[in-house]
């Protein structure tokens, strides 16, 4: 008789289930008594099996619109009254906040981005913001009054909600994962960024650097002039926009950018050997990659040394991830040695591992070093 294997829950069920909507339902007819809670949340679970994670958040926000007032404005002022408590603003980190409050935001971008009721819905997004992100609900309100949700959006960046905050950074984003792209000038948000840069809070500068670094894959000029510029301001704490400085540049460091190179503190025209790499010949689907490399410099050096997975997709193509291997000091004449355990996990929601030839090239300082191959097998 075989093992049972233990099954983790969907992500999407345990964001969005049966105790989830009820809390919502009891929530809305705390504020509302005309609110039918039962039909509600029997309406919203009933779909929910054959719905994907956004695909629920899209659902509940129309199962609302049935059972709210059909003026938008009445139906907007309930959400918010619903509403549990904020998150806690004297924090300096947090996460997205819940889930299940994505619907709120969805509802405010679908039935209110609108001339009439634009104030209003962008003062629901910032109450809704402080309880889960509306990072994607904001972006059509750029999009259609671009002017209107900027000259809102100055003012956020220096809301007391490290939430609030935030959202005006991460909204703006140019290439935020699975949100709506903003067709304005990335220079409006660079502007916010200007503000959000010193914030005092880990959440805001952490996205920060992240909106720096999707504008350097489009344009790396402007990316790398901001960091400098914010360098030469000596708004924030050294060590912090050091931080900001190393993740905005993580894409043009990968791809060996002489300029976020030199930003980050690595001299450009450094020559470091490759001395030795250890990678097996073949490898188990569910285990690891161990690896290992020496490297050599005769003159004092420093070497951000990352790996590169070259693995079969399901066309026969071969995809390219880089990972991070280390930064590491090499004094002159001296060998350096980093190991590396690689998972090659099943089933991981990212990115699908599967067997055959794969390769792996060590990338120094944004060199890459012939391919090494290797067998996965299952």
């Amino acid at each position: 008789m075989p093992n049972p294997v233990a099954t983790r829950e969907p992500l999407k069920d345990q964001l969005f289930n049966a105790a989830k909507v009820a809390v919502v339902a009891a929530e809305i007819r705390g504020v509302h008594a005309a609110f039918d809670a039962d039909d509600f949340t029997d309406a919203v679970v009933a779909r929910l099996p054959e719905l994907e994670l956004k695909q629920r958040i899209s659902w509940i926000a129309g199962c609302l619109r049935e059972r709210l007032p059909e003026g938008f404005a009445d139906a907007v002022r309930i959400l918010v009254d619903a509403l549990p408590a904020p998150a806690d603003p004297g924090l300096g980190d947090g996460d997205f906040g819940d889930f299940i409050y994505a619907p709120y935001g969805e509802f405010v971008a679908a039935y209110g981005c609108d001339e009439q009721h634009l104030g209003r819905s962008l003062e629901a997004l910032r109450q809704i913001t402080t309880r889960f992100s509306a990072e994607y609900a904001i972006r059509p309100f750029l999009n259609r009054f671009p002017d209107e949700t900027y000259r809102v959006l100055e003012e956020w960046s220096r809301d007391e909600h490290y939430h609030v905050r935030r959202l005006c950074s991460e909204g703006t984003r140019p290439r935020l994962p699975w949100g709506q792209r903003v067709t304005t000038d990335p220079l409006r948000a660079v502007a916010l960024l200007d503000e959000l840069h010193a914030d005092p809070t880990r959440f805001v500068t952490r996205s920060v650097a992240n909106h720096v670094n999707d504008l350097s894959k489009t344009d790396p000029d402007l990316a790398l002039d901001t960091l400098r510029r914010w360098q030469r301001a000596q708004r924030q704490d050294p060590r912090e926009l050091a931080f900001i400085v190393r993740h905005a540049t993580r894409s043009l460091v990968k791809a060996g950018h002489v300029g976020a190179m030199e930003l980050i503190g690595i001299a450009p025209g450094q020559s470091i050997e490759l001395v030795e790499l250890e990678v097996p010949a073949s490898v188990r689907l569910g285990q690891s990659l161990d690896l290992r490399v020496r490297i050599h410099s005769l003159h004092d050096a420093e070497a951000i040394v990352d790996f590169a997975m070259h693995s079969p997709r399901a066309d026969g193509r071969l995809s390219r991830k880089v990972f991070k291997l280390g930064r590491v000091a090499l004094p002159a004449g001296e060998t350096v040695t980093l190991t590396k355990s690689h998972a090659l996990r099943r089933n991981m929601t990212t990115r699908t591992i599967r067997p055959g030839t794969h390769g792996l090239e060590i990338v120094v300082n944004g060199y890459g070093h012939p391919v090494r191959e290797f067998d996965v097998s299952e």
